[in-house]
């Protein structure tokens, strides 16, 4: 321990402090002075953890599944820690510790869920071996940072090896599926997949199955000339615009192989805000508060983490149960929240995954003025074109806002493999951002009317959501074109806190 660890609360909660009165946010700053000053402090809090650590990574999905399972654990009893904010480095997470941590050092948690960024993952395991690892997918995002999607799946592999206790894998997503190789399997890791029915996959192709832009686009018209509803029992608006995606594709090897791992949690058949799940055998079915198709995906991952964490607490804490005093408990630190946590059936799980709501710039719903606003989070061809297809645009007034930050990916090139041809009917109403010209150009390319380009993002965003009052309203962004999108919504309605620097 460093000889000044016994300050490092009160100093990083007072450069927190000072951080949000000078910037009104500061939510990674505070964690990079404490991670220079006591580099041991992320590890050395979450040891206090009984029921350890819950790391959530992967491209796409990462904040809302979290937030999924954090909230499923907390409605089944527990304390949970985890960082909100979506801000997903190390220095994130110290941050976000500083927020809860007392003076002394004390974390008031039975368990952390923490979202980390592909990269930063690594960081973290060399820190905190995570007792839980949960690995959703491997898409092309931000190439300047990452490189090839393979490049992506060996940075995984390092959370997946540094896992002691369950690696939970996308069984669809062949590099993912690949990681129980490296998980130690021979000192008791255990590995777990989700997966889909075999009538969904077309629906969520992995980065391999999918096709450029003129091939979707040729293949438009017989795929919306086909019934949408189908064995997978498609119920949105727009689901011919998912499939055609993968439509044509025959089965390949890696689906093949995929069959024959066993899925402790899949997803059966998706409505509007509704999905059935298979789970031993039995199938559940359920409403969800989540928007887009593709969170319903997200929470089967988490229904299975969740399951590992309750066997595991029925191992830990039911022998406890019987012929144990109130004080005995106390003195080997299990307190009665456990052990009734430990009781968790699986529709409990069910019916906490049905309370989720979206996580803020995911399906995010803002009332400004009467019309409500939806931000949708973009930041991969894959992402874009499943949110294109989970919100039709009939009725609504669409607006785009792409940022080339850091946190964005400068790469934009990304853009030209995403489908636009949707848009062509009802037109978007306003382009903005970094790079909106650019944008402005790729849906010139796929014929979509735009009638309005402002690269003033904050100036953009009140001229859209002012015009035509109480017209539903989507705003697809980019992840800093999202944070700037909120702050311009918070003076003009009332928008919830994210927890951004708290």
């Amino acid at each position: 321990m460093a000889w000044n660890s016994f300050a490092t609360p009160l100093i990083g909660k007072a450069v927190r402090a000072a951080s949000r009165l000078a910037h009104g946010g500061g939510s990674a700053f505070p964690g990079k002075i404490v991670e220079r000053i006591d580099p041991q402090f992320l590890a050395r809090t979450l040891q206090q953890l009984p029921l350890g650590v819950v790391l959530v990574s992967g491209t796409n999905g990462k904040t809302t599944t979290t937030r999924m399972v954090a909230s499923m654990l907390e409605s089944l009893g527990l304390k949970v820690f985890t960082n909100p904010t979506g801000s997903n480095f190390t220095r994130g997470v110290v941050s976000s510790l500083l927020a809860e941590v007392s003076l002394g050092g004390k974390l008031d948690a039975d368990i952390a869920v923490l979202e980390l960024d592909e990269a930063y993952a690594v960081h973290f395991v060399k820190q905190v071996q995570p007792d839980y690892c949960l690995l959703l997918n491997v898409m092309r995002d931000q190439l300047d940072r990452f490189g090839e999607i393979d490049n992506t799946a060996r940075l995984l592999s390092k959370a997946a090896e540094a896992t002691t206790g369950t690696v939970v894998l996308n069984r669809e997503d062949p590099r993912i599926a690949r990681l129980a190789d490296v998980a130690h399997t021979e000192d008791g890791v255990e590995v777990r997949y989700f997966g889909l029915d075999g009538s969904l996959r077309s629906f969520f192709p992995s980065d391999d199955d999918m096709r450029t832009t003129v091939d979707t686009a040729s293949s438009a018209d017989t795929a919306s000339s086909e019934p949408a509803e189908s064995s997978a029992n498609i119920e949105i608006d727009d689901a011919a615009a998912i499939a055609k995606t993968g439509e044509n594709a025959e089965k390949s090897g890696d689906a093949a192989i995929a069959e024959q791992l066993p899925a402790d949690v899949t997803l059966l058949a998706v409505g509007d805000h509704r999905a059935s799940f298979g789970i031993d055998g039995e199938t559940y079915e359920t409403g969800v508060r989540l928007e887009g198709v593709y969170n319903l995906y997200n929470a089967a991952a988490a229904l299975a983490v969740v399951r590992a964490v309750v066997a595991d607490a029925q191992a830990m804490f039911l022998p406890f149960e019987q012929n144990v005093t109130d004080e005995l408990l106390r003195q080997v630190g299990i307190s009665q929240r456990m052990i009734d946590f430990a009781h968790s059936t699986t529709q409990a799980m069910i019916d906490a995954a049905a309370e989720v709501t979206p996580a803020f710039g995911r399906g995010e719903v803002i009332d400004v003025n009467g019309s409500p606003v939806e931000l949708l989070l973009v930041k991969n061809p894959m992402g874009f074109r499943l949110s294109l297809a989970s919100f039709t645009p009939e009725g609504c007034d669409t607006m785009i806002a792409i940022n080339d930050e850091y946190a964005d990916g400068r790469d934009m090139s990304w853009l030209w493999d995403v489908d636009f041809s949707s848009l062509r009917d009802t037109g978007v109403a306003m382009v903005s951002g970094v790079r909106a010209w650019d944008m402005a150009l790729r849906l010139e390319y796929d014929q979509v009317p735009v009638n309005s380009v402002n690269t003033e993002l904050e100036e953009a965003v009140s001229t859209f959501v002012n015009a035509n009052p109480g017209a539903p309203k989507h705003i697809y962004c980019t992840y800093t074109a999202m944070l700037k999108t909120r702050a311009a919504l918070g003076k003009i309605a009332e928008v919830a806190d994210a927890g951004v620097g708290k």
